[in-house]
């Protein structure tokens, strides 16, 4: 594997770090006083997608686009560097239209959709017209195994009947947010074992019985554009609704989140460097007991493990990254599972570190590692939790092991007898 960058992705570094430097950073004060003021959507966003689309920094995590659809068509390989350095400030990939999860829907759009739910949806996410939010998880089910899914999705001649409850919804609060893509129980007749019960559909989110009943906070971390709990209370949308092949959403949900977990990983690791460098910055600044912090070899010893990890981590995310772009996604399951639990107990890890070196302060919004703390102990549970992907790492590797069996027997060479 050869991670060295191509011409095209060093230019793009090099842009997209311009671009972040000169035009999102300003800013960044202004984004989180206005959004803390009820302020939202902001007019600062617009002036920046704005610029963004006209320098052709735009849906550069979209790989399969049409000949006249805006973007840089990149491999998640390629994509990865760059999503490190929007990750850097959270709220940045909106500005280049590579937000979640509008990623995701876009991806599954191009995957399943029809012409006139391209021509509907896909369109003005493209451009960034509209929002969208996706509506898997629920209050009632153990969301991890999307088998246990419980929203109904009912044929009544040529509509679907929607009832059932979600939430942590991102996005749903948004004003622009236009879609919900719902995942519900269409085959309420088969084995509950079975991966053909579920199916999406595109919900227009002022479709009448749909209610958003909340915004919930995450650990007292707003976010403006909402983790949303909605309510489906008789919602009767046509057939025509129904995205790709009725029963086939638990596949369609599973091919959506490969890619959408690199882009998490490579944000994660963007906000791990942030910290890492105010980690550096305040030991260099700050003394006690007649000292710099720097000069102390605990602090020495956070800051070099710190980086060591953060470096172990994006060859991790850059192999998964690989492996999806030369074999599919399903081939890179087991490398996605792996990045998703390494740079969500990287992220908590690193900022902890970084808190502590900051004393106090680093609990207040003077910094943002308040901030980033909580949200690396909520990816602990977005995209599954934990304790999921250690399966998936277990059973990869002890069904390894069992095609190995006795193979390792040669390495266990009894010790000669004593003589005499």
């Amino acid at each position: 594997m050869d991670f060295e960058y191509s011409e095209k992705v060093d230019r793009l570094r090099a842009q997209l770090s311009d671009f972040m430097r000169f035009h999102v950073e300003p800013v960044n004060i202004d984004w989180h006083r206005e959004t803390a003021a009820g302020r939202y959507p902001l007019a600062l966003i617009e002036r920046l997608k704005s610029r963004a689309f006209s320098e052709d920094l735009w849906n550069l995590f979209l790989p399969g686009l049409g000949d006249d659809d805006p973007g840089q068509r990149l491999s998640n390989l390629e994509y990865a560097p760059l999503a490190e350095i929007m990750g850097r400030i959270h709220w940045a990939s909106e500005v280049f239209n590579c937000n979640a999860p509008d990623t995701g829907n876009m991806e599954l759009l191009q995957l399943a959709a029809t012409p006139e739910q391209r021509r509907r949806w896909l369109e003005p996410l493209l451009i960034g017209e509209i929002r969208s939010c996706f509506a898997m998880s629920e209050p009632d089910a153990a969301s991890s195994d999307a088998r246990n899914i419980r929203t109904t999705i009912t044929r009544d001649g040529d509509d679907y009947v929607i009832n059932g409850r979600k939430w942590f919804i991102t996005g749903a609060a948004h004003p622009n947010c236009k879609l919900a893509i719902v995942m519900g129980l269409t085959g309420e007749h088969l084995d509950p074992s079975s991966t053909e019960r579920h199916s999406m559909l595109l919900v227009p989110m002022d479709t009448s019985g749909l209610s958003v009943v909340r915004d919930i906070p995450i650990m007292h971390h707003h976010s403006p554009e909402g983790h949303c709990e909605l309510l489906f209370r008789n919602v009767r949308v046509s057939v025509a609704n129904l995205l790709g092949e009725e029963g086939k959403g638990f596949r369609l949900a599973q091919d959506r989140l490969g890619p959408g977990r690199v882009h998490h990983c490579m944000r994660t690791i963007g906000q791990c460097e942030v910290a890492l460098e105010l980690m550096c910055e305040r030991a260099l600044e700050r003394k006690t007991f007649g000292k710099y912090l720097a000069d102390y070899a605990n602090i020495q010893d956070w800051i070099a493990e710190s980086r060591l990890e953060i470096d172990q981590a994006r060859l991790l995310v850059m192999k998964a990254a690989h492996r999806m772009d030369r074999e599919g996604n399903a081939a890179a399951r087991v490398d996605v599972s792996a990045i998703k639990l390494v740079a969500a107990r990287l992220q908590t890890r690193i900022v902890d570190r970084a808190m502590q070196v900051f004393g106090a302060m680093g609990l207040t919004p003077d910094t943002p590692l308040a901030y980033l703390w909580t949200w690396g102990r909520a990816m602990r549970f977005l995209d599954g939790p934990d304790e999921v992907h250690l399966r998936v790492v277990a059973r990869a590797e002890l069904a390894r092991a069992r095609g190995q069996a006795g193979r390792n027997a040669c390495q266990f060479v009894p010790p000669a007898p004593l003589l005499g």
